[in-house]
């Protein structure tokens, strides 16, 4: 792997950990896309990295953190996670039987979203739509 790929690489995982730690996304907002357009990886082999790097406790120092602070609730953790573990299964088996390209449009249609969600712009889209 050469130099360059290696600081790709870490600056790809360092803006993940930064919005991580910021905002609560990473994975696949982040890490994803830039593995794709940036590296070159297939929709697939991306989603599968980045799932990788949840396996290792990569965000543990974020945690801590928002832990000693008290924005941390043990329980919602701990049910999420199994619902996570169950969830992550299912998805990894849908997506893999999917195409690439149909994977792509879901995942950029949720990556839209999500941002017309959090911007609070949906109502406005979803009143635009019904006017057609």
């Amino acid at each position: 792997m050469s130099m360059q790929i290696l600081l790709v690489l870490f600056v790809i995982g360092l803006m993940a950990g930064v919005m991580s730690g910021l905002v609560g996304i990473g994975g696949g907002i982040i890490i994803v896309p830039a593995l794709v357009y940036f590296l070159g990886f297939s929709q697939h082999e991306a989603q599968g990295t980045s799932l990788g790097l949840l396996l290792l406790p990569v965000g543990i120092l974020a945690v801590i953190n928002y832990y000693n602070r008290g924005f941390v609730d043990v329980k919602v953790v701990g049910i999420m996670a199994a619902g996570f573990l169950i969830g992550g299964f299912l998805g990894s088996k849908i997506s893999l039987a999917v195409s690439q390209e149909t994977l792509k449009k879901v995942f950029a249609v949720l990556l839209f979203y999500t941002a017309f969600k959090m911007l609070g712009w949906d109502s406005a889209i979803f009143r635009w739509i019904k006017s057609l």
